[in-house]
């Protein structure tokens, strides 16, 4: 029987595959360089999820090469970013702070455990539009001032090829809250649980995630993401996900 350690490898193997997976599912470019891969949609150059360079082994380099090879790998697209899969990327991580690039240390957690019972808040399912008006005040928390340009048709676009299910929570008939997922039909993610500002603090996103747990039915692994430096994972692992696998993002924004 493996023991811990081989296990948590299995699993992080796995949340790593299913990342990959996701990327090349939409990417019409995944090119192979020395150290990983380049992955590019040009149907969607605003999307920075599907065009992004992939460092998936320490590459030995400092963060000024690998911002002059992703100039030249995503050359023509007003953003740059940078994933760093290996371990202990922080020292790179500082050089692309100090090159004034946006960084965040990611995990993708497991869904694990039962989710403990909580209030009983009302979750319907809605077309993906429906909920645009938060995706704009999300954005807009994450990036002040910077515009989406043509995110919102891209993402719509995606949301479809992906077959996409977003859950809401309603006030008046409007959405103030919603979760997103995608599902292969073996694995699930919940790609997105976002509560507007004025309706926090009362367990809506406890019961977005919670619909969406129920939801994704009996498939091999569960997903979700969070900012390994952010509140949400907490909630999360109230909610039974546990750590499996952490990258860094770089993001340089147009």
């Amino acid at each position: 029987m493996p023991d811990g350690s081989a296990l948590d490898d299995d699993v992080a193997a796995r949340a790593r595959a299913w990342h990959h997976a996701v990327q090349d599912s939409v990417c019409d470019v995944i090119e192979p360089w020395a150290h990983g891969t380049v992955v590019r949609a040009p149907r969607y150059p605003t999307y920075w999820d599907f065009n992004a360079v992939r460092v998936e082994e320490d590459p030995k380099l400092s963060a000024e090469a690998l911002v002059a090879f992703a100039d030249e790998a995503l050359a023509g697209l007003a953003h740059r970013r940078v994933d760093l899969e290996f371990p202990a990327p922080e020292p790179l991580r500082e050089g692309f702070g100090t090159l004034g690039w946006m960084t965040y240390r990611l995990v993708w957690m497991r869904h694990e455990g039962p989710a403990p019972s909580g209030p009983a808040i009302t979750v319907e399912q809605v077309p993906h539009g429906a909920v645009d008006h938060l995706r704009l005040a999300w954005h807009g928390e994450d990036f002040p001032g910077h515009d989406m340009g043509d995110h919102l048709v891209h993402a719509h676009e995606v949301a479809r090829l992906r077959g996409a299910k977003v859950l809401a929570v309603l006030e008046n008939g409007t959405p103030v809250a919603f979760a997103q997922s995608s599902s292969d039909g073996r694995s699930t993610e919940i790609e997105a649980v976002y509560v507007g500002r004025d309706h926090r603090g009362k367990g809506l996103g406890t019961a977005l995630t919670r619909a969406a747990i129920t939801g994704a039915g009996d498939v091999e692994d569960l997903w979700i993401v969070a900012d390994d430096e952010g509140r949400p994972k907490h909630l999360y692992g109230r909610l039974g996900f546990r750590p499996a696998w952490t990258s860094v993002q770089a993001l340089r924004l147009p």
